[in-house]
């Protein structure tokens, strides 16, 4: 056994410890490094090759201690002396020349009087080691994110590869991480994912273009690339520390991993460069792979999207059967059960006449091999009339046995339907042409000319002329002459411009002239040059002579509307008047000229202006036409009542553009109609004084009868302070009940506002009852009232309505007592009560008088008819009412029911959002 074998025997605790020989006879090893020490560990000689890396010779003067060599944590394995250490393997780490610690491992053994420290270099060992244990590693962590990419879905890929490079980062504690795939757009590079730490400056972004400044790297040996050895990553790395990992495939370098920020032979010495590419090659493989299923799911997709979208697809014949295969979205797109089925089912699908030729060619392609292309239509019997042709191509590939016959089928009816509508478009433009009543025409340009060489048949009987009676001299005399100048401008404007619309007359050749709309465009060639005029001639003579009338009759229909005395004009939805004639502007006081700009709403009320606006707001192509009675406040006037009746113009799409208005005055009437109401209503007061006075003397019985009582008290001195309070508790009560009749009795008297308000009906119904209630009672009818159980609000006057009230209620009173004088034993009863549904309030009054004669039930509410004897009523009660109902816009009705008559009154209920605040 050699001395080398014994000591790394030695070093392996493989052989026992040498015999001591005598310092005389011990061999003193030549490799490695021998230590000789003395007792106290001091260092007394140093031998072997690997002296010369140690930082510290041993000076002469003064023996220097072991620790003295060593680094700092070597020391605890040499605690005590020499004698301590027998028997033990030391591994001890020395200071050398270069910096790096010497890794030795040795024994110590008696030498003589001293101690010899025997010592080999197991740097390399240690490096094996912890680049074997940094492998395995580097392969686990591999192994971990191919897998995780692998198997996570597509919608999360990016999400897993950003955890994986961010583990990868954490691991090797690099700041900045990023993979860089081919970019297709560009031809270059582009961030796929980045992470970056979070105290670490971000240097990429992800989808962020590099350009192709990788792209010269490519070519290098597979290893990594530091900034160091190619400078020109500079770039890319913003000028900072890092290196590159490519990662190669059967298309060269297909991948890149870039860590910034990070100086890789200081931070990662043991990391050797097949473990980068391990790392970057379990990153970037199952990427691309998975980017490319999902290119080819993608694809996939896409072509059977199109060849749905183009009803086309492949199909397949098999030589050694009859049966055809058929893409399936072919299969679907001919609502076919299946995709394979027999050639002869095949061709039942197409139709007869083009069915014969498909079977023939068909034949050529299995037999010789002939390519086949033809054009069939399908057979639809219950199709449309237009046809769906498909375009069918196949070719035979291989030979023998092999052979396949396959094509493809693409729906062309599209196209082959133009070509037939295109084709009876052609037949019916030149028939068209042939038989138009313009002249069609086309003038060759030449030197600076346009020459006639073409007119349509139609020139004949227009102007009977040919196109030899059309050269440019001759055709130039045939123009009225004071045409010719706008003649020759249309010509220049036609070259300049390149299309020209005119107007002219020319003589025909009878000698009369027409006028001709001539309309024509310049074609240019490639280079912008002339080539030739296309136009048309119209002969227009009737419709210039038209337009003059409607011209001379406009200028009538602005006479008449200036002098009309009805108000005319015309306004934009918001009012603004754009037309007023004169009567209008003399309501207002204005000139015509005025009048535009104008506001209409200015001399209208917020409520007036408000139901005006939503009243034109409910105008539409259908019914565009609206008539209302609107109230204005004219200058020098407190108010006026005009009948007023708009119509929209509306666009294409229905928005209203404009609206004409008529209006005619209608104050007088409306006073009128005010001054009948509040007779009426006078007259109604008339008729109930009776009721009043016994409403008016009942409380002031009582206060006489409280005043006889509290003055006999007075004379016979029996007079107590409760007595008397009670009793001018009584007269007070009475007082007011008599002061509200009298106070109701006033308003009721007083005349109506000019404005109608919203209110609720249930007041008027109130006031009714506190000015008859007393009255009907003491006759004896009986009241039967249902309180309204909602609240809802109309538009009116609140008195007008009690007027309709009173007025149906004392009718009824009236009716039920001449009934019981003839029949004393008869109860009379007036039944008050109200509903409402989501857009109407209805109001009932109700009696058991027996009903109205229904041959007068069609005259009861005309004017000045009455059932009752002379002198005893007007005739105007129902005839007012009803007036009164339907100006507040809603309707009175009278029927007979079981027991008597029955009177609705029915009125629109005013929304929420209607209601002015």
């Amino acid at each position: 056994m050699s001395a080398g074998d014994k000591l790394f025997g030695r070093l392996l605790n493989r052989y026992p410890q040498p015999r001591q020989e005598p310092p005389e006879t011990q061999w003193v090893q030549c490799f490695g490094l021998q230590v000789q020490l003395n007792a106290e560990g001091r260092v007394m000689q140093l031998t072997g090759p690997l002296r010369h890396l140690l930082a510290q010779r041993v000076p002469n003067a003064r023996a220097p201690h072991l620790l003295d060599l060593l680094l700092p944590h070597s020391s605890l394995a040499i605690e005590g002396s020499p004698a301590d250490w027998q028997g033990q393997n030391l591994d001890l780490d020395f200071y050398t020349l270069n910096g790096a610690p010497l890794h030795l491992r040795g024994w110590v053994q008696p030498f003589g009087d001293a101690w010899l420290l025997q010592l080999l270099d197991i740097g390399d060992l240690l490096l094996e080691r912890r680049q074997s244990h940094n492998r395995e590693q580097c392969q686990r962590l591999a192994m971990q994110i191919a897998e995780q990419l692998r198997l996570c879905s597509l919608t999360r890929l990016p999400d897993v590869l950003t955890e994986q490079l961010q583990n990868l980062a954490q691991r090797f504690q690099i700041p900045c991480l990023a993979l860089a795939l081919p970019d297709e757009q560009e031809h270059g590079w582009q961030i796929q994912q980045q992470y970056a730490a979070f105290d670490a400056p971000q240097l990429w972004q992800n989808g962020q273009r590099l350009g192709t400044g990788l792209d010269s790297l490519s070519g290098s040996a597979p290893q990594y690339l530091t900034l160091r050895e190619h400078p020109r990553l500079q770039g890319t790395f913003g000028n900072a520390d890092g290196f590159a990992v490519p990662y190669h495939d059967a298309n060269g370098v297909v991948a890149w991993l870039l860590c910034g920020f990070y100086a890789v032979q200081q931070r990662a010495p043991d990391t050797t460069e097949r473990d980068w590419q391990q790392l970057t090659a379990a990153l970037a493989a199952p990427l691309l792979e998975r980017l490319r299923e999902h290119r080819h799911q993608l694809q996939l997709e896409r072509l059977e999207s199109l060849q749905a979208l183009l009803g086309t697809g492949w199909w397949e014949m098999f030589s050694d059967s009859d049966e055809v295969q058929l893409a399936p979205s072919l299969a679907n797109t001919l609502n076919l059960g299946t995709s394979r089925l027999s050639v002869q089912d095949w061709l039942e699908q197409v139709y007869p006449a083009d069915r014969e030729v498909l079977r023939r060619r068909l034949q050529d392609l299995r037999d010789d091999g002939l390519s086949m292309l033809l054009c069939v239509r399908l057979y639809r019997p219950d199709d449309g009339p237009e046809p769906i042709w498909y375009r069918l191509q196949g070719q035979a590939l291989g030979l023998g046995k092999s052979r396949r016959l396959v094509g493809f089928m693409l729906d062309i009816s599209d196209i082959k339907n133009q070509e037939q509508r295109a084709a009876a478009a052609h037949a019916r433009l030149d028939n068209l042409i042939a038989s138009s009543p313009a002249v069609i025409y086309v003038q060759r340009y030449v030197e600076g000319a346009l020459q006639p060489t073409f007119f349509s048949d139609s020139l004949l009987p227009l102007l009977g002329w040919s196109l030899a009676d059309c050269a440019p001299d001759t055709l130039v005399d045939r123009v009225h002459p004071d045409d010719r100048s706008q003649y020759f401008e249309r010509t220049r404007l036609l070259l300049r411009e390149g299309s020209v619309r005119a107007r002219y007359r020319l003589r025909d050749s009878r000698g009369d002239y027409h006028w001709l709309l001539d309309e024509a465009k310049l074609l240019r060639d490639d280079l912008g040059l002339p080539v030739e005029a296309v136009g048309l001639w119209l002969d227009v003579t009737e419709a210039t002579l038209a337009a003059e009338q409607v011209k001379q009759s406009e200028e009538r229909y602005r006479i008449l509307v200036e002098d009309s005395p009805a108000m005319i004009c015309r306004y934009r939805p918001d009012l603004t008047l754009t037309f007023g004639n004169r009567p209008l502007a003399m309501y207002l006081e204005l000139t015509p000229e005025q009048l535009p700009g104008m506001n209409l709403g200015n001399w209208m009320s917020q409520a007036q202006r408000d139901a005006f606006t939503q009243r034109l707001n409910q105008l539409s192509p259908e019914f565009p036409i609206s008539t209302a009675e609107i109230n204005l406040q004219l200058p020098g006037r407190e108010h006026a009542w005009w009948v007023w009746s708009d119509r929209g113009v509306f666009d294409e799409q229905g928005q209203l553009l404009e609206i004409q208005a008529v209006g005619r005055d209608n104050t007088e009437v409306r006073r009128s109609q005010q001054q009948l109401t509040q007779s009426a209503k006078m007259a109604t007061l008339g008729e109930m004084a009776t009721g009043l006075a016994h409403e008016i003397n009942q409380p002031l019985n009582v206060m006489r009868m409280a005043v006889v009582n509290v003055l006999k008290r007075l004379s016979t001195g029996e007079v107590q302070v409760d007595y008397l309070t009670d009793k001018l508790n009584r007269i007070d009560s009475q007082v007011q009940r008599a002061a509200r009749v009298v106070d109701h009795m006033r308003v009721f008297g007083r005349r109506s506002e000019i404005e109608q308000h919203p209110f609720n009906p249930a007041l008027a119904i109130e006031g009714t009852l506190a000015l008859l209630a007393e009255g009907m009672r003491g006759k004896g009818v009986d009241l039967r009232i249902s309180e309204a159980g909602f609240d809802v609000q109309v538009r009116g006057h609140v008195d007008q309505l009690e007027q309709v009230l009173i007025n149906l209620m004392v009718n009824a009173r009236d009716a039920l007592l001449g009934k019981r004088e003839g029949n004393p034993a008869f109860k009379p009863w007036i039944s008050v009560n109200a509903e409402r549904d989501a857009q109407v309030v209805r109001l009932w009054v109700e009696d058991n008088g027996g009903g109205i004669d229904p041959r007068l039930l069609e005259r009861i509410f005309e004017p000045f008819f009455t059932t009752k004897p002379v002198g005893v009523g007007t005739g105007l009660g129902l005839s007012v009412s009803y007036g009164i109902v339907e100006n507040m816009g809603g309707k009175l009705s009278v029927i007979n029911a079981t027991e008597g008559a029955r009177f609705c009154i029915e009125l629109p209920i005013v929304q929420e959002d209607q209601i002015t605040r």
